[in-house]
């Protein structure tokens, strides 16, 4: 296991006001309807999450140094546990010309309103339960969404990425190296329910047999 950073130059171009954030509306209502995960996550007001989440690009550079890292060729199988509308999986496609790939999202409305071209590809599924049998696929990645899971749930989906795949896997999470960025973290948040330090972080992946890459991001 490896600590691979695809990630961090894409999370820091997004400025974000950490107290205007936790001021603009009552947190625990915001919260409430973000956690549903519906058309106000990804398409309303950016109190709710996305504040319209619409394809533009910004994820080919990760397709691109997936594919680098990874060797990913045609012929090749790739899911994205939590994908989303899907347009990492789209870039890759377009990186890897001939590429299978797979993606699964709780979000009902995430799916049906996801890239059409890699629509017919996805299915709404829980982390913790993935619809595919042993050693699936050649490489397994999960991008900002492993935190949303309270425990028991990241437990299973840690040991579901790790059965479903064959040997390579990447995951990034949400964690906090000072007190100052956990604080930021909690501001900033809506959906998260497990945050810990990358210490505690590597705890899990010990306790759950996760042998697969991982990432961090931070809220400087």
């Amino acid at each position: 296991m490896s600590y691979i950073d695809f990630i961090s130059p894409l999370h820091r171009k997004t400025k974000r006001d950490y107290l205007g954030r936790v001021n603009e509306a009552p947190k625990a209502e915001v919260a409430t309807i973000a956690c549903q995960f519906g058309q106000e996550y990804w398409d309303g007001d950016r109190k709710y999450g996305y504040g319209g989440y619409k394809y533009d690009g910004r994820w080919r550079a990760v397709a691109d140094l997936l594919k680098e890292h990874y060797g990913l060729k045609a012929g090749d199988t790739v899911l994205d546990v939590g994908c989303g509308r899907a347009f990492l999986l789209y870039d890759l496609t377009q990186a890897v010309p001939g590429l299978s790939v797979k993606g699964v999202d709780i979000s009902e409305y995430g799916i049906r309103t996801a890239k059409e071209e890699v629509r017919s590809c996805l299915q709404v599924a829980d982390a913790a339960k993935l619809p595919f049998p042993d050693h699936s696929f050649d490489l397994v990645i999960s991008i900002n969404t492993l935190h949303n899971l309270p425990c028991a749930k990241l437990e299973s989906a840690l040991k579901e990425m790790e059965r479903v795949g064959k040997k390579n896997k990447y995951l990034v999470v949400e964690s906090f190296r000072n007190e100052e960025e956990k604080v930021n973290l909690l501001y900033w948040q809506l959906t998260c329910r497990s945050f810990y330090s990358p210490e505690d972080w590597q705890w899990w992946f010990k306790h759950c047999g996760y042998t697969g890459d991982n990432s961090f991001i931070y809220f400087e």
